[in-house]
């Protein structure tokens, strides 16, 4: 797969469009509130979706006090590239630690994710004296924007899918000049993450997954745990209240992105909810989450109308996956909140050499971004069992 030069690269959104942002949020036009429950009905305020106190709290912070300039100085702080894979411009942080002997690890992120899930854990993989941690738990760190998110480019044909993404971190990998190298993803970043260990093109040594891909283990759901029927029962769950916006994005993503392209509350709306539902924070999604990181990921998807161009990768890859079986070394954290969880047994049948496996008591399926510390101290005690 062809390659260009690293190119460098910073973040200056210019001012007519947070300008642009600030008065379409000032003209936002809101539905009524959620229905109130049936007399003794119980319902979560959320059922419905984003509620409309939650909604306007975030509009007029939004509004009024949020700054996206601050995003931008946390961004710019730290090294940032352009580089054309494949005929396409990936947007990546490539930031490598002082010590001379530090490991390359990829990271990828997930819908409605971003790089900036990754913003808070830089310094403890890079200065892991710092944080906990001696100079061999040292990496540096590349992590890049998949196709169609936030500063990367928007393919204009079909084919961008999950195999060719996976060929292309390879690629860009070993652009950069690392032959062997460590992967970590969660959400869709799993599913690249893991196809890369499917293909085993030699320059995967390990990986770790916050999301790992393993099907029940249909033969022995008779005698299922309790922890694997706790997952059986929230994934279905996901299929009978949580998934509407993979069906659309699977099958409708450019009737979508005229919504997401035009309205800034549309937008958050429909990244909001994931956040909330799918993240160990209960329902004040403000007091679990910080609002300004939050409204930085919201925000990036908004300054690069990347609504429909994201949500193509469903269109493109969603239920597409094969469950082929794996011999590259991985380890798997199971946080209690992530959408699918597997069990160790389960994930023996597809992984033959799992050399890390935890289940965590906090946290869900924004690892990173929830429990930056906790998150750290797994992949480091995955990769300690691992060698390039």
């Amino acid at each position: 797969m062809k390659t260009g030069k690293a190119r460098p690269f910073s973040v200056a959104i210019a001012q007519h469009d947070i300008d642009d942002l600030k008065q379409r949020l000032s003209h936002a036009r809101l539905p009524e509130r959620e229905l109130l429950p049936s007399d003794g009905d119980a319902q979560s305020e959320w059922d419905q979706g984003v509620p409309l106190a939650v909604a306007q709290q975030f509009l007029d912070y939004w509004r009024d006090t949020y700054d996206w300039r601050q995003c931008e100085v946390r961004l710019n702080a730290h090294p940032q590239y352009m580089m054309e894979v494949d005929g396409l411009d990936i947007y990546f942080l490539h930031i490598r630690s002082p010590h001379e002997n530090a490991r390359p690890l990829l990271l990828t992120h997930g819908w409605p994710g971003s790089i900036l899930e990754f913003i808070d854990v830089i310094t403890a993989f890079t200065h892991p004296e710092d944080h906990g941690g001696t100079a061999e738990d040292a990496y540096h760190l590349i992590f890049p924007s998949l196709p169609g998110y936030g500063f990367s480019g928007k393919p204009t044909r079909a084919g961008w899918d999950i195999e060719r993404i996976a060929t292309a971190w390879d690629a860009l990998m070993r652009a950069l000049g690392y032959d062997r190298y460590f992967a970590q993803g969660g959400d869709w970043g799993s599913v690249v993450t893991t196809e890369m260990a499917v293909q085993n093109l030699g320059g995967l040594a390990a990986f770790h997954s916050n999301m790992v891909l393993a099907p029940p283990d249909t033969a022995n759901l008779a005698n299922a745990s309790d922890a694997e029927k706790a997952a059986l029962s929230r994934l279905q769950w996901y299929r009978q209240h949580d998934n509407g916006y993979a069906q659309i994005q699977q099958t409708r993503p450019q009737t979508l992105g005229y919504a997401l392209a035009d309205s800034p509350i549309g937008q958050m709306a429909w990244i909001l909810e994931k956040f909330r539902n799918w993240s160990d924070v209960g329902d004040d999604i403000a007091s679990g989450f910080d609002m300004d990181h939050l409204l930085d990921n919201i925000s990036l998807y908004w300054f690069t109308n990347s609504g429909a161009s994201s949500a193509r990768l469903y269109w493109h890859s969603f239920g597409k996956g094969k469950m082929e079986p794996i011999n590259v070394p991985m380890g798997g954290s199971i946080f209690p909140k992530e959408l699918f969880q597997t069990s160790r047994r389960w994930a023996e049948k597809r992984y033959s050499n799992i050399i890390h496996w935890n289940v965590l008591d906090k946290g869900g399926h924004f690892a990173a971004f929830e429990q930056p510390d906790i998150f750290v101290q797994e992949v480091r005690s995955c990769f300690a069992k691992a060698v390039l």
